[in-house]
């Protein structure tokens, strides 16, 4: 019993819901290919690099000079798609991992009591926290693929910066939360804490800096990962929860 009265428990690690939701984290992976595709097919004038060359730029839909950079992206649909896609991954993820499943994800046996007591509603509430953050960076680069950035500066700009901040901040969060149950915890904060101040340099620089490609990409690319990695230490937990229920019932059977 929690001491409030509640009955602590285990959630379901096995169950479809969180299977799909895990795998829906994991798939923000596809970005990098989309990527890659995307600037083997880019057309101007001169080629693009990861360096100086804005992420949004792969987006554009229109060739031709957009704030002073010389654009053309015969597959920005591709790139606009892969956002999307990214975004909605998120979205579903934060809305079928229970909080719950994140409290526990990394590690068996734990009991959760769902915001009751001192000893269970910090790890409770970090857990809605990522929830929250993840559908709202999931949100925003949803926007991001809508709305290029020569379709409506303003609107896309609001995306990226959402996906950049709620998504640092929701693996920083996720990170403490796993801080003793995991080792991937420190990757999670590594990717938070470099996004995050690499979203600090751009805000007080304005990306006025000699590798801006680069800044954004150490803005854009440790969110990517630690989603990435966030959801395949989940997908791993009820891959061998959902295997031991099968083996278990192979045996009842036999």
């Amino acid at each position: 019993m929690s001491p409030a009265g509640t009955v602590a428990y285990i959630p379901d690690t096995a169950s479809t819901r969180a299977y799909i939701g895990a795998w829906s984290v994991l798939s923000v992976l596809q970005y990098f290919a989309a990527e890659a595709a995307v600037i083997g097919a880019w057309a101007g004038p001169a080629p693009y690099s990861r360096s100086t060359g804005l992420i949004s730029d792969l987006g554009a839909l229109h060739c031709g000079i957009y704030d002073g950079r010389n654009v053309c992206s015969p597959l920005n649909w591709l790139m606009n798609a892969s956002f999307v896609v990214q975004g909605l991954g998120m979205l579903l993820g934060a809305l079928l991992l229970s909080s719950g499943l994140l409290c526990v994800a990394a590690r068996r046996g734990v009991l959760v009591a769902p915001g009751h007591g001192a000893r269970h509603r910090s790890p409770w509430w970090a857990a809605v926290a990522v929830r929250v953050l993840t559908a709202a960076a999931g949100a925003g680069t949803v926007v991001v693929g809508l709305v290029p950035e020569d379709a409506g500066s303003t609107l896309h700009f609001a995306g990226a910066v959402a996906y950049f901040l709620a998504g640092a901040l929701a693996l920083l969060v996720l990170g403490f939360l796993w801080l003793r149950q995991t080792p991937w915890a420190w990757f999670l904060l590594a990717c938070g804490a470099v996004s995050l101040a690499a979203l600090a340099v751009g805000a007080v620089t304005a990306m006025n800096v000699p590798l801006p490609g680069l800044l954004e990409r150490l803005m854009a690319y440790p969110v990517t990962l630690g989603m990435a990695a966030a959801g395949l230490v989940v997908a791993r937990r009820v891959h061998r929860h959902r295997a031991r229920l099968r083996a278990a019932a192979y045996s009842a059977g036999g």
